[in-house]
């Protein structure tokens, strides 16, 4: 059985994403800059994983598959982060508590190492969202 660890999972634009949008969306460059989550290195040890290996993002809104990288921010452990896009989307709350807008800090996820896993891309990821 693999291991798991708990987060505080937020979301946000990063430059990479930025650029690689200004390709598109059905890039695998797109996939690279944006199916992520940027772990602490504690976390990471927690976990037994090493940069580029797939995880599994679970929350009470969805789950999602992305590669695991070292966040350039760290030290933070429990916080992780995932760029804006189809990946954070499908493991945020799209309740708009009537403002207009979802929240995309502070969600509760736990992170499981999934190594044989496969990041869908953002054209299939949507595909297997509508089913």
């Amino acid at each position: 059985m693999s291991s798991s660890i708990q987060v505080n999972l937020i979301t946000g634009r990063t430059v990479q994403q930025g650029r690689a949008l200004e390709g598109s969306k059905h890039s695998d460059e797109y996939t690279r800059a944006a199916g992520i989550i940027e772990l602490d290195p504690e976390d990471m040890r927690k976990l037994k994983i090493y940069t580029g290996t797939v995880v599994k993002v679970t929350t009470a809104h969805g789950s999602v598959n992305v590669r695991a990288i070292l966040s350039p921010n760290a030290p933070h452990p429990g916080l992780a982060f995932i760029p804006m896009g189809p990946w954070g989307n499908a493991v945020i709350n799209t309740d708009i508590y009537s403002v207009g807008m979802p929240s995309f800090k502070g969600v509760e996820a736990t992170v499981e190492p999934i190594p044989e896993g496969k990041v869908l891309s953002a054209l299939e990821l949507m595909h297997e969202l509508q089913k």
